[in-house]
């Protein structure tokens, strides 16, 4: 699951990530619509039903066409032997004869040679909004902790609907989008609010306006269904696919609808499956996680301060912080680096183990006195225009997927009691969070309720992987699939952080996961992992 830049809140990625408490009671009217004008149960479930019928149309016409694999056009940046092609899916799968839309896919083949091989390997790394086109490069680059599984499957990596190259979906003119600054997330007054309040509507507008035709069929389902579409098409009988963060979500999923053609998954860094989690309270969860490493993060710097001289105790590394955010508040560095800019590039050192060193170095910069270090690390470079566009594109499907799949409270009574009583003791994230996803208050296309994620017949052992200190995706998610995936192997990495575990070192997860996708083998219990090694400047 991952943050994204949005309005007034943080600038940069999974990919973030509400149920109210306090919505409304439902009762079914004679056309099958509760009061509040969504579908009832019954509707629900005839819906999902034509849902599922259309998905098994569309797949036997994907494994009869197959994919027209060819050299992967030039600015798609992906070198040679990998090959790329496009898969046709039902826009609405209750409709799979009706429109179609296309997904992109890549691949490259096994390097074991044709007795090693046991199929595709499909890969999301996350978001909602996050491409996975990039997995087949783990190849190219010769990715050591992947290069056993390489001998044994192609390599598959897809942009999801609306991703990328898949048919995408937009809220908002990109360069508008990645303007800087933006106003400091955390409100001063209830005028801030009103105005953030107000960008949150013209945004969710925005979307509708850009991208309506889509909306109402982004959901995770439909991504589910559109992997067993192109696991069809790959001529694959079941899935073998590695989902990471909100990858994991969409894997649950996959599982629950689709639990016969699962053949090995591994699941890493677990979005909370529960259906009171999405996805409201799944975004408050992760407030509390992100403030959590955020101070194992400024601990670290302290302990470092030979090497960044922001300060030698904790103490004073927050000084520090409270000192540049009101800096950047009061005059933005550079004309362009404020609050929100400052928590678009920080939010990365509790994010991922492999920022901890970057961005404390770039804020010892800038206490040197190098503040174009900041500027370069922090702002928007505007003559990027095909990066502001894939920004801009991602968060408009992370946007659509979590506003789509879940009902969000309406009222903005309960989002400003919620996030300001956990601003108080997590206010790191709580504010920025809040405000990018608000466009769901206001959403103007039905949202749907989650699936119940569970183990149906002839669903294998999956292998779940996560780390207790998360910040993106709380240790509890990992728990609760656990529970709901019977005979599912949990691998906890302890008193570790970093998000996507399986692509860090460490040979007590990486050996398991090879093992695992390799010969289907697990360990007859749970296991805890040391965690991997600490960052070192």
């Amino acid at each position: 699951m991952r943050r994204t830049a949005l309005l007034g809140s943080a600038g940069t990625l999974l990919a973030g990530t509400l149920i109210a408490t306090t919505l409304a009671a439902t009762s079914a009217s004679a056309d099958g619509r509760t009061a509040d004008g969504s579908k009832s149960r019954g509707e629900e479930q005839k819906s999902r039903n034509a849902q599922a019928q259309g998905a098994q149309v569309a797949a036997e016409r994907a494994a009869k066409k197959g994919i027209d694999w060819a050299d992967c056009p030039a600015d798609w940046a992906l070198e040679k032997p990998i090959q790329c092609g496009y898969v046709s899916v039902p826009l609405d799968y209750a409709r799979p004869n009706g429109k179609q839309i296309k997904i992109a896919v890549d691949r490259i083949g096994n390097t074991g040679g044709a007795s090693e091989r046991q199929g595709s390997l499909v890969y999301n790394p996350g978001g909602p909004g996050g491409s996975g086109m990039a997995f087949p490069r783990r190849v190219v680059t010769k990715n050591a902790i992947w290069a056993d599984a390489a001998k044994a499957y192609d390599f598959v990596g897809f942009d999801p609907r609306g991703v990328g190259r898949s048919t995408p979906i937009s809220c908002v003119d990109p360069q508008e989008f990645v303007k800087a600054p933006k106003a400091d997330p955390v409100p001063d007054s209830e005028a801030d609010k009103r105005a953030q309040r107000k960008l949150a509507a013209e945004y969710a507008d925005g979307c509708k306006e850009r991208s309506g035709w889509m909306l109402p069929h982004m959901t995770t389902p439909n991504t589910a269904r559109d992997l067993d579409v192109l696991r069809a098409a790959l001529g694959d009988k079941k899935l073998n696919f590695v989902g990471v963060s909100y990858g994991t979500y969409l894997g649950a999923v996959y599982g629950t609808l689709f639990p016969s053609h699962v053949r090995r998954m591994v699941l890493d860094s677990v979005v909370n499956p529960s259906k009171e989690k999405i996805w409201y309270q799944a975004n408050l969860d992760q407030d509390v996680a992100f403030e959590t490493r955020f101070d194992d993060w400024k601990k670290w710097v302290a302990e470092n301060d030979a090497a960044f001289h922001i300060g030698d105790t904790v103490a004073k590394v927050e000084k520090q912080w409270d000192k540049l955010r009101a800096t950047a508040k009061k005059d933005p560095i550079g004309g362009v680096v404020g609050p929100a800019e400052l928590i678009g590039l920080f939010q990365s050192a509790p994010y991922y183990d492999s920022s901890w060193v970057p961005v404390a170095d770039t804020w010892s910069k800038y206490l040197a006195g190098d503040t174009q270090a900041l500027v370069d690390a922090a702002a928007p470079d505007l003559s990027d225009t095909v990066g502001n566009a894939r920004a801009e594109n991602s968060n408009a499907v992370y946007t659509a997927v979590e506003c789509a799949d879940a009902k969000w409270p309406t009222s903005w009574r309960t989002w400003d009691r919620d996030n300001t009583r956990l601003h108080r003791d997590h206010p790191f994230l709580t504010w920025a969070n809040a405000w990018m996803n608000l466009p769901c208050a206001t959403w103007g296309v039905e949202q749907q309720t989650p699936v119940e994620v569970g183990t149906g017949r002839g669903l294998p052992p999956v292998l779940i992987a996560q780390s207790t200190r998360d910040a993106a995706t709380p240790y509890g998610g990992a728990v609760e699939l656990h529970k709901r995936f019977k005979g599912s192997r949990l691998i906890t990495e302890r008193d570790a952080g970093s998000h996507g575990i399986t692509n860090v070192a460490n040979p007590c997860i990486n050996d398991r996961v090879e093992s695992y996708l390799l010969s289907g083998e697990l360990d007859s219990r749970d296991v805890t992992c040391a965690p991997h090694a600490t960052p070192k400047p």
